[in-house]
This record gives C-alpha cells, structure tokens and sequence, in this order.
C-alpha cells in the first residue's frame, strides 16, 4: 500500500502541471507505473522502511516469530501459538512484503542509479558507488531473511517480471552469493564520499557505519554457516570481527515517529487497534523471574500482586491476570532494529567458543553483549554487573556448554526481535521452549512452509524446491540447522 501511496504522490504531481487534453490522454496510462523518473533515494527509503517496519510488527498476519520463541501469546489467537498458520496464510504475506514491497524496490533503486546521467564526475561515481553498496548490503540482509525462513527460495531468477515461474536456487549456495556480495559492497565503499544522506533512515548516509554494518552481517550469514560449514566460517569471521560494531553507537536501527504514518507498527497492534491481543508468556516470564533480570521492568508491565505473569504459552488466557509489553514498547516512537552490538557480541562469544582468531575469549564477548543490552534498555554496568554475578548468569558457571549458556542469554537479549531469535534458537538449540498445549505437531516449527501461492502459479520449481530440502513442512530442518 505505502509503495501505491508513492507512486500516486508521483502521479498527482505529474497530473498537476498537465492541460485537460494532456490529463485525458493521461488516462490510458497505468498509474501503478509512472513514466516519470523516480528517483533512487525515494525507492530506497520506502524499501527500508518496508523492511524494518516488516521485523517491528507482531500483526499476526505478517510477523508470527515473537510466538515461535514464545515471548508472547494470545488470549484470542491460539491457532498462531499452536503453530497453525495456514488458516491467515501468514508464510505468503511475509513472502510478499520481502519479495515485492522491499526488494522490488531495492532492485528499482539500483537501476535508477545505473541509468542516472546524473553522475558524471569522479566524485559522483563514488557517491554512486557508495549507494549501490548500501542497496546490496540491504538486499543481502532481506534475502538472508527469506533463506533463513523458507529454505530453497528463487534467487537467480527472481524480480524478473517476464519469469512468472522462477526456479529456487539452493539455499547453501544461495548463502556463499551473499557473502560474496557483501565483500564485494565492502570494497566498493568509500568513507570519503557520501551516500543517500538523510534519505537514509538508518545512519543518515554516514558510509563508516555501514561499513561496520556491513562486517556485522557479514559476521551473522557466517556464523549461521558454522555448524555446516566450519572452514569457511571461522575464515569469513575472523576477516570481518576487526571491523564489526564497536558499540550501541554503531547499530543499525531506524527512528520512528510519535505520529502516524510514521510510528512503529508495533504501537498499530498494541494501542491503536484498542485490542488486546496479546500477553507475555510464561516461557519468557518465568525465565527472567528465576534469574531476577533487571530487565523485567523495562520488558513487562501489568504486574499482577508485584510480579509478572506470564500466560501459558498456546492455551488462551485471561489478558487481565497477565502481564504485557512494558511502557518501552507501545511507544509510536519506539526505534526499528535490524542488527545490533549486544548480537555481534553473542555472535562473537560463540565464535571464539568454538576456536575461531578473534582476540578475545568467549566470557569477555558474553560479558560484553549483556552489558550492551542493559545499556540498549537504559539500565546501568553496575546492574549488568550485578546480574552477571549470578552463578545462573556468570559464563563460568551457568548451565550447559557454551550453547546453552549463550542461546539463553542471547534470547533474552533479542526480546522484540523474534525473526533474529528465532534464528539464533535453532542455531543453538536453547533455551528448552515449552510444548503448546493442543499442538498439532512433533514439534516447534524451524521453518515456515512455502506460500499456497506459489503451489498455485508455480507449483512445479515449488515441488522440485520442496523435494530438495526434505519436504515442505514445518519441522523441515533448514541446510545451516544441524545437531
């Protein structure tokens, strides 16, 4: 909708200096796609905020991962904690948004800017550059989505508007294009020249920042691979961990707005809907009870007789007896996060657990991330310190083998980020979530089932796609998710 919005704002401007003959020939021409030039930036900007606002939400339709990792549930909807997710067609909207209404337009933005006269001098070469780095960076990071949820997905032939039946590339080849593609965006930025400027929503076109933001993702796709592909990780990571995020500073959020168009859809669904539907639950609750996280009060709110309730996970509830999002998180203005340093920091406790050159030892990364994230929260060091003097919290003494102890640390530190937990869970394997009451399957789902559009106009790549990777079920283990 917000791309026809665009594209009708371009229309009307057009219309505006037409004559009357010039607006009734106008008539016969599709207003869906102008004529007129758009520029790169404004295809930029949308398809960013596409992509943050499509990992903010929790609108059932679209963004069902907080329910995978079990940090909520529902007094209504049972079917989407039951792991029901056919009865909304939830797998093809967000097929959709990624495809069409972000990566469409992060394709539209590259050609606007192959096809610009407007850079002709070498320092708009590199301006030019710089942009399409960003642009690649962002396609990387949306594709890497797809992937990480579907499997197999269409990737050489996708975007292409005269191939209505795509093939589906393989996802583990699918993953070594996209580490090539960010190399590639990292050599071609150069931090003295700018980029999108304030078009960027993210860092204001400040190219520094999207050079780390570039080695952190770069960080991420590699250690998603550290299970299936060992050499190659710890090769791709100890490249990249000299130049990952450095600290809050560097990460890479979106700012939103305290009115609407502009607020975060999460305040859509929790405030300006006037439902209530949804609740914490007791998965997340009681995990953070037992371990007295500071984090609570920032995370929950509606205590209930002083302490947070979690509903059961999958069973309904009573939205009343529960407790819910905390103040933080029905602001409008409550920032977009898409890659952060608490992340990079798990990310690279995990890789030095498992022996990888990074210069410094899995608890000092681990200490590290948690303090990134109270600071994230507004909480202090002395308070990190403080919760990481619990044995049940200390690297040195917390349950389990480094998976354990940083998957757990590392769910919690992702609260509102549920497609990047979700991922992280079944990387690591922990925590132990908790069966839904009713449920329908032999477990939790580790991917979600390709959309029943694509059984319909393009059954047979589908067919081929879903044969490749073990069926097309919800308990189809992606290529990276390995015991």
């Amino acid at each position: 909708m917000k791309k026809y919005i665009i594209t009708g704002l371009i229309g009307f401007a057009i219309l505006a200096s037409c004559t009357k003959d010039e607006k009734l020939s106008d008539l016969n021409n599709d207003p869906k796609n102008p004529t007129a030039n758009v520029p790169d930036e404004l295809f930029f900007s949308n398809a960013q905020r596409e992509l943050v606002d499509a990992n903010s939400s929790i609108n059932i339709n679209l963004n069902i991962f907080r329910f995978l990792t079990q940090y909520v549930s529902s007094p209504i909807y049972t079917q989407q904690s039951q792991y029901n997710f056919q009865s909304r067609t939830i797998p093809g909207v967000y097929w959709r948004t990624l495809y069409r209404d972000v990566l469409t337009d992060f394709k539209s933005a590259k050609e606007e800017l192959n096809n610009s006269t407007s850079y002709v001098t070498s320092s708009e070469l590199k301006i030019r550059d710089n942009r399409l780095a960003i642009l690649g960076l962002l396609e990387v990071y949306t594709i890497g989505q797809l992937v990480d949820t579907f499997g197999n997905i269409p990737y050489s032939q996708a975007l292409d508007g005269e191939n209505l039946t795509p093939a589906y590339d393989d996802a583990l080849e699918i993953y070594k294009d996209l580490l090539s593609r960010i190399d590639n965006a990292i050599s071609s930025l150069d931090t003295g020249f700018e980029s999108f400027g304030t078009a960027d929503l993210m860092y204001s076109g400040d190219v520094d920042k999207w050079l780390r933001f570039g080695n952190s993702l770069k960080l991420k796709l590699a250690m998603t691979l550290a299970d299936v592909e060992p050499a190659l990780s710890k090769s791709l990571v100890e490249e990249a961990a000299p130049n990952v995020f450095q600290s809050n500073a560097d990460n890479g959020v979106m700012a939103y707005y305290a009115s609407p168009p502009a607020n975060n859809p999460l305040w859509d669904d929790l405030v300006q809907s006037g439902r209530s539907d949804y609740f914490m639950a007791n998965t997340f609750v009681d995990a953070l009870n037992g371990l007295n996280d500071p984090r609570r009060d920032i995370f929950f709110s509606n205590p209930i007789d002083g302490e947070y309730v979690g509903g059961e996970y999958g069973a309904g509830g009573d939205f009343d007896t529960t407790s819910h999002f905390g103040e933080a998180f029905i602001q409008p203005d409550l920032p977009g996060n898409l890659l952060d340093y608490a992340e990079v920091s798990f990310l690279l406790a995990d890789a030095s657990a498992r022996g990888y050159s990074i210069g410094g030892t899995p608890e000092e990364f681990y200490n590290e991330a948690i303090h990134a994230s109270f600071e994230y929260w507004g909480l202090t060091s002395e308070e990190a310190n403080t919760y990481l003097s619990n044995p049940e919290v200390a690297y040195a003494t917390a349950a389990g083998d480094f998976k354990q102890k940083i998957g757990t640390q590392m769910w919690i530190a992702l609260f509102n980020r549920g497609q990047e937990s979700w991922l992280q869970w079944r990387r690591f394997d922990y925590p132990i979530l908790n069966a839904a009451p009713q449920l329908t399957l032999d477990d939790i789902p580790v991917r979600l089932t390709y959309p029943i559009d694509e059984q319909n106009r393009n059954n047979a790549n589908r067919e081929a796609a879903a044969s490749a990777i073990g069926g097309d079920q919800l308990t189809t283990k992606l290529f990276w998710d390995i015991d």
